[in-house]
């Protein structure tokens, strides 16, 4: 059966595309020589989607871009926990703007090269992007998500201004730095989950929150809870479950507002078990509950944080120690992760009924 003249064009425009896209494909994958190009970083960040991190212990990290239901880009560490968004921009940026500052001296090459097989960061950057970008991005096809670049991220340089980096697919390693920066890059590709989990506890407008609980275990008389009551809100203590005729509005309105960023300070992973089993010990000091208009309930038990006696020794005055930390406490946040809070940031909410009553 013979084509006709109208089907023998489309196949010949077909296969010239087949072809282009296999010339583009072969031209991305070959090997970088060692001119002294500046295309090290990352041009288009808005298109990368992931990012995996190992070093040479194991340890690893996989941070991955996501779609939220209402549409906004969101990151997921590990696939399963939000991720601290200053932390990844960071990461974001400094994958975008680092640029080679030099080429490695010839000869200190071979103990770069060694030093960055013992004691290197692998970096995978991930991209989704088109294969087919045409017309100012008009066109758009065969989009899909593949290994775009990878850097094994050494130490420092001497004057700490620059790390050594090697790239797949290049011949030497590179002297890497940001231009006009003052320091070094290194720490930033962290493998380290708790580096790159977000703090936060809650992040809610009043008009998203239903009920604020606090549980006071050493005196349940204090233990209260301010609810939605229609358009306003309304305060009971829990062990009477009656509305209160009165209390200080201004101070439940300011506990209220602070859950439009309630966040921890730091992850307790790196606390000694025998300080925590100490603390943990004698159970939960308050319990917190933050309910939103969803339905969503997120807990925090605290703890009081003892400080190490030792500290007494380096006092100019042992009588000024105190047995507690007065700054922090520690909290176990849904039941899953164990974690430092600091009074100042949590003094609004962790109060007895009786100062939202104006008794106090």
């Amino acid at each position: 059966m013979a084509l006709s003249r109208k089907t023998k064009n489309w196949i010949i425009i077909l296969a010239v595309l087949v072809v282009g896209v296999v010339a583009l494909m072969i031209w991305r994958s070959g090997s970088r020589g060692a001119t002294f190009k500046q295309d090290f970083h990352v041009e288009d960040i808005d298109a990368v989607s992931k990012i995996y991190m190992v070093d040479k212990n194991n340890h690893e990290v996989l941070l991955t871009r996501s779609i939220t239901e209402s549409g906004d880009t969101m990151w997921v560490v590990d696939g399963e926990y939000e991720a601290s968004e200053p932390m990844v921009d960071m990461l974001l940026d400094v994958v975008h703007t680092m640029r080679i500052r030099s080429a490695v001296n010839k000869n200190a090459v071979p103990n770069v090269i060694k030093d960055l097989a013992g004691s290197s960061v692998k970096v995978e950057v991930y991209k989704t992007e088109p294969l087919i970008n045409w017309f100012g991005g008009s066109l758009r096809l065969f989009t899909r998500e593949h290994l775009a670049t990878t850097y094994f991220v050494g130490r420092e340089t001497q004057d700490q201004m620059a790390s050594y980096m090697f790239r797949e697919g290049d011949k030497v390693p590179y002297v890497i730095h940001i231009p006009h920066f003052r320091g070094y890059l290194t720490p930033t590709f962290s493998t380290s989950p708790y580096t790159w989990r977000s703090h936060r506890i809650v992040a809610l407008d009043v008009k998203q929150i239903e009920r604020v609980e606090l549980s006071i275990l050493a005196a349940p008389e204090e233990s209260f809870a301010v609810y939605r009551d229609g358009e306003t809100f309304s305060m009971e203590l829990t062990s009477q479950h009656e509305a209160l005729p009165y209390f200080d509005t201004a101070r439940v309105a300011q506990m209220l507002i602070s859950m439009r960023n309630l966040n921890f300070d730091e992850y307790a992973a790196v606390v000694p078990n025998s300080n925590m089993d100490t603390s943990f010990r004698e159970g939960p000091r308050n319990v917190l509950r933050i309910t939103d208009t969803a339905g969503n309930v997120s807990e925090v038990k605290t703890y009081i944080k003892y400080t190490n006696p030792d500290d007494a020794k380096l006092m100019d005055n042992p009588e000024n120690f105190s047995e507690f930390d007065i700054d922090r406490l520690y909290a176990i946040v849904n039941n899953r992760d164990t974690v430092l809070l600091q009074y100042y940031v949590f003094d609004n909410i962790l109060q007895p009924a009786s100062f939202f009553i104006g008794k106090q």
